[in-house]
């Protein structure tokens, strides 16, 4: 099956947005149109933290939970069906799960939450392994805040932690000139675009959250970033990586030719990024080679004394040959 070429890029989810909204949807095109549900399905669960929000989420379909899931935290506005096709190219001993936000498409409440630590709080359950299960939590552009401070919490189960296209309070020259034009026409635009124009004005202050997780992570940290995002300089990216003191190392991959979006670019590039961050199984030791064990050696033994010579026995020749005649 050939999924539909959805709108790309932060022009082409804005006016998703409005699309959507017109039509009185919670997603551009619903997900089940290009996939059927042998791939990948809708799944809601109950926000962590005792909120009682309903939060919604795409996730792959599997008879039986893989070794590893990738859990993805997307940026603003959040809309998991843009991950649809990343989620389908998934092999099977992979899952992957990517929640719509609070604020955002299905997901509850309908209002802002600008809150990071609320809204990792409310996403929470997504870091519940099934038994023998590692998780890759993934956090993109604002969404990687939002998956650093969901770590610190939950490191248990973690095989490590991916910062894509990282949104750190500064944006670049596209999305300076969006969130601008967004603030002067709040109250006209949909929901999720305000609601996402909200999060990003106001992300700046909540970075040191962000900053003393990271400081608390024991678990492998991956930063990806491509060097051609107008939307969160790369820049901010490797300060980042340069200025923290984690307990645990941090590494940063450098995607050439990259924008913000590495989602809606070939899925080679995003996956293969990914797997870079997933660890390998520890290699067995060889069997070691049987030997019998060795034998323990004995004392020697004390050298006996020599017998004294009998120098009164002297027998006479012949008569041992006499005695036998006699006979």
């Amino acid at each position: 099956m050939v999924a539909k070429r959805r709108p790309r890029g932060v022009l082409g989810l804005g006016w998703a947005c409005f699309e959507s909204a017109a039509a009185g949807r919670t997603e551009h095109v619903p997900t089940s149109k290009d996939y059927p549900e042998s791939v990948m399905r809708r799944i809601t669960f109950t926000a962590g933290g005792g909120l009682g929000w309903k939060i919604s989420a795409l996730a792959s379909t599997r008879d039986k939970p893989a070794p590893l899931k990738i859990v993805v935290v997307p940026g603003a506005p959040s809309w998991a069906e843009y991950w649809a096709p990343v989620l389908a190219a998934m092999p099977a001993d992979r899952e992957m799960v990517v929640v719509d936000r609070p604020g955002f498409a299905a997901s509850e409440p309908a209002t802002c939450v600008p809150d990071i630590r609320l809204q990792a709080l409310a996403l929470s359950p997504l870091l519940q392994p099934a038994p023998g299960q590692r998780i890759l939590l993934v956090g993109q552009s604002y969404g990687a805040a939002i998956a650093t401070v969901m770590a610190a919490r939950n490191p248990k189960a973690l095989a490590g932690v991916v910062l894509l296209s990282s949104f750190l309070g500064e944006p670049g020259p596209t999305a300076r000139f969006l969130v601008s034009l967004g603030m002067r026409v709040l109250s006209l635009i949909p929901r999720d675009l305000r609601n996402a124009i909200l999060e990003v004005s106001g992300q700046s202050a909540q970075l040191v959250h962000m900053r003393q997780a990271l400081q608390r992570l024991n678990v492998p940290v991956h930063v990806i970033h491509g060097d051609a995002d107008d939307f969160a300089p790369i820049e901010l990216a490797e300060r980042l990586v340069a200025e923290t003191r984690s307990r645990a190392p941090m590494r940063f991959i450098r995607v050439p030719g990259a924008n913000h979006f590495l989602n809606d670019g070939p899925l080679d590039v995003l996956i293969g990024a990914l797997e870079r961050c997933i660890p390998l199984p520890p290699t067995p030791a060889p069997a070691p080679a049987f030997r019998l064990p060795a034998l323990p050696s004995l004392p020697a033994l004390p050298s006996l004394p020599a017998l004294p010579k009998l120098a009164w026995f002297h027998p006479k020749p012949g008569a041992r040959h006499q005695a036998a005649a006699g006979a």
